[in-house]
């Protein structure tokens, strides 16, 4: 198992992602789309979601695929992200054909940043705009960090952001991972610099750091309601709904590796799992090891996102860089 070319999650071939961000805002907005529209399904392990169109990704449910997948800062009031993704794949043509209407199929996943130090004085919801922006900005290469979804994300002591990672399997399946960072928890071992996902690192893609010093007590931010880590993990073998969902539930092992502590009554903890099928149907010795490739490329994603974010005026928090040096 090594990266793919790029290390995103956009080495899973089809998928494209766009972010947008308001600095004054300190939030933003991240898309995963495709030319086509693709399977998906969803699992949520934290004790605090907000989602939009979930419970159509359970198997058994009519709409066999999606046209985007969306995180979003902003609380509840990110969900309507959503809704200025939908009008641009509308725009289109894309959708969901019901009685002659097109009807886009856009499941969504918001994280807690109001407290950010963002501006808190608007007046109209900022968000569907910013998840057209995202959506037009959709494109094989993408920046992470302080982007996107991850743009006001913090964890216990850190500044969060988003971060992406992927992983070629020997048969050539490609599996990837994209997250919005931004847990209860810590992403660093003890007083730092290594990080817990230290053990899956691939060619230092956050410092080369080993997992060292005590670990000691877990360090939390626990105001409830300012967590999340949300994320979509992807592949280009072959899976329907049902296997999409096992995908999920395997990825939050990932989260679990890389986060101390995971899942909390406060975070909202959820993994979007999406297959554009270009490569055949997995076997289950195969299923199994995509299974595993997802969770250790959500971890390294975790990781990425916080030694990639960047200083910004007004932050709570401070970057790695800014504690650690480069």
């Amino acid at each position: 198992m090594r990266p793919g070319p790029r290390n995103l999650i956009t080495d899973v071939a089809g998928l494209r992602v766009g972010n947008a961000a308001d600095a004054g805002l300190k939030s933003g907005v991240t898309v995963v789309t495709a030319d086509v529209p693709f399977a998906a399904s969803v699992h949520v392990m934290g004790g605090a979601p907000g989602t939009r169109e979930t419970d159509l990704l359970a198997p058994g449910r009519l709409v066999g695929a999606v046209d985007a997948l969306v995180l979003s800062g902003g609380s509840a009031f990110g969900l309507a992200a959503a809704d200025g993704v939908a009008m641009a794949l509308r725009a289109r043509g894309r959708g969901f054909e019901a009685a002659g209407h097109r009807v886009p199929i856009v499941p969504a996943a918001i994280l807690f940043d109001l407290a950010a130090g963002g501006a808190a004085d608007w007046v109209q919801n900022p968000y569907p705009a910013l998840g057209r922006a995202a959506f037009e900005a959709a494109a094989d290469v993408f920046a992470i960090g302080s982007e996107g979804a991850g743009t006001g994300a913090t964890t216990a002591t850190l500044k969060g952001g988003l971060g992406s990672a992927s992983a070629v399997l020997a048969s050539g399946t490609t599996v990837g991972a994209i997250v919005a960072a931004n847990p209860v928890g810590e992403v660093i071992r003890g007083e730092g610099p290594g990080f817990w996902a230290a053990p899956f690192e691939e060619n230092a893609e956050f410092g080369g750091l080993p997992a060292s010093g005590h670990a000691g007590p877990p360090r939390t931010k626990l105001d409830p309601g300012t967590a999340t880590t949300i994320a979509v993990v992807a592949t280009d073998a072959a899976l329907d709904k049902a296997g999409c969902h096992r995908l999920a539930v395997a990825a939050h092992d990932g989260i679990a590796r890389a986060i101390v502590p995971a899942h909390t009554p406060f975070d909202g903890d959820l993994v979007f799992a999406a297959a554009t099928g270009t490569r055949p149907t997995p076997g289950p010795a195969e299923l199994l090891e995509i299974g595993h490739a997802a969770a250790t490329c959500l971890a390294r994603a975790i990781a990425r996102a916080v030694h990639a974010a960047r200083p910004a005026p007004g932050d709570v928090s401070p970057t790695w860089s800014q504690r650690f040096g480069a």
